[in-house]
């Protein structure tokens, strides 16, 4: 039975959550050396906290920025020293559930009115569905996490049977619902380059944080406010603490010629383009900006020169993601990296243009089966650009080696014709194809007292 918003409200100790099944399916097997784990759940599962036998809560690591209503909102709670805890937020909706928890829409009691997605699980239940692990690598991950695609995480918190993460509330609901409301129930190609352009500036961020998504699909990209995106539910991901990301200057052109012999060999090399969108982690082998020079050069340039910084050589032998978006690395059992991603992009791309993921059967092993096999294929209808089609090709490569950007990462990536005119560093300041209309406690619970009901997530 699933918990009403009187029973969170009213006694959180006595709370049970219970799994309810979605359109969606996400399967896990987990391989590592001490045991095997199987498990298939319905839906994506949900983030949780690391036990604690007091009432605890913890911010992210980074500085909040003062412009944020919610963040002003957490702090203000907190002036007095005092503990958040669960008894501080007023539960006003039920948005979804999961596998293994539900998703509240939340405020502060004594906020300001700034409206939060609480995802609370029952500790019991976590423990004894062997979900402690993931469960902990989600927290680190969303603690790790600065990015304007990625979800902020405003508190952390824990009481003797609830986990609770406190995220942003995204009033746009989700891609999946977006494009059913659509035309012919899909997006038409200025919308999904507008969207897969920020998938992919979050995907390359992630790699760069040395973590492999491997749950991308139109469920997991909801719609903020603003009408841009924010990938989220990171309970399948992979984060490798052994491995490091370094950056590297690469060029599509290994040699490059000059009119002049007054070449100075230490001024830094210069570049077509540049981009200042680097995590905090890494520290740029040049400059972004030029140094005058003495003297000047004449340089003739062929190609531009790129920061690469993805881990190329995280491996992972896990059995994990949703049917329709396996890769046939992970199908087969042979060990996989951050190219999955780059696969799942394919898939996102294709279901987005056309409607439909491109390898589905009329069950689950038919599907497995079509990833390995069957060859790329696309529908006569709708009339998709050629370049999209190049696109999706060089992505649902099977061979993970041969895969675009299985090397360069998202690099080569951003350089195709697909994304002809998108200004990378500027993603934040284009007209999103869909902004989502003003949403408050009030109309929320109007819309569910008219049984109008709205799908957020």
């Amino acid at each position: 039975m699933e918990p009403s918003l009187e029973d969170l409200t009213d006694d959180l100790d006595n709370l049970s959550i219970t799994s309810t099944t979605t359109t969606a399916t996400t399967i896990t097997t987990t391989t590592t050396a001490n045991e095997t784990k199987h498990s298939t759940s319905s839906g994506s599962e949900t983030t949780l906290t690391a036990s604690n036998p007091s009432s605890s809560t913890s911010s992210k690591p980074h500085h909040p920025p003062p412009c944020d209503p919610c963040w002003r909102a957490i702090l203000r709670s907190n002036c007095d020293n005092s503990t958040l805890t669960l008894a501080d937020l007023r539960f006003v909706h039920r948005l979804g559930s999961g596998d293994i928890g539900s998703v509240y829409l939340v405020e502060l009691k004594e906020g300001n009115g700034c409206l939060f997605a609480a995802k609370v699980m029952d500790k019991k239940e976590m423990a004894s569905r062997n979900k402690d692990s993931r469960a902990r690598i989600e927290r680190q991950i969303l603690e790790m996490l600065d990015h304007p695609f990625l979800p902020t995480l405003y508190a952390t918190l824990d009481s003797p049977r609830w986990s609770c993460l406190l995220t942003e509330f995204c009033p746009g609901g989700d891609l999946h619902v977006l494009r059913q409301r659509q035309p012919d129930k899909r997006f038409d190609e200025a919308a999904v380059r507008f969207y897969a352009s920020e998938v992919v500036a979050a995907l390359e961020y992630l790699h760069m944080m040395g973590i492999i998504y491997r749950d991308l699909k139109p469920e997991n990209v909801l719609i903020r406010s603003d009408g841009h995106i924010m990938l989220t539910d990171f309970d399948l991901s992979l984060k490798d603490d052994t491995s490091t990301s370094t950056a590297q200057i690469v060029s599509d052109q290994n040699q490059r010629t000059t009119d002049s012999t007054n070449d100075y060999s230490h001024d830094p090399p210069q570049s077509d383009t540049s981009s200042c969108i680097i995590p905090n982690c890494i520290v740029p082998a040049v400059s972004c900006f030029h140094p005058k020079r003495r003297r000047k050069r004449k340089t003739r340039q062929h190609g531009t020169l790129e920061i690469v910084a993805e881990p190329i050589d995280v491996r992972s032998m896990s059995f994990v993601g949703t049917h329709e978006y396996l890769a046939p690395e992970i199908i087969s059992g042979e060990g996989h990296g951050n190219a999955v991603d780059w696969w799942t992009l394919g898939i996102f791309i294709f279901e987005m243009l056309y409607g439909v993921t491109p390898f589905k059967g009329i069950d689950h092993e038919l599907t497995l089966a079509n990833i390995v096999a069957r060859a790329l294929e696309f529908p006569k209808e709708p009339a998709v650009p050629a370049s999209a089609k190049d696109l999706i090709t060089q992505l649902l490569v099977k061979d993970p080696m041969r895969r675009m950007g299985s090397t360069r990462g998202a690099t080569a990536i951003k350089h195709h014709q697909f994304f002809n005119g998108i200004n990378w560093a500027l993603l934040r300041c284009r007209t999103p194809p869909y902004v989502p209309r003003a949403v408050t406690r009030r109309s929320i619970i109007t819309e569910n007292a008219s049984n109008n009901s709205v799908e957020y997530y």
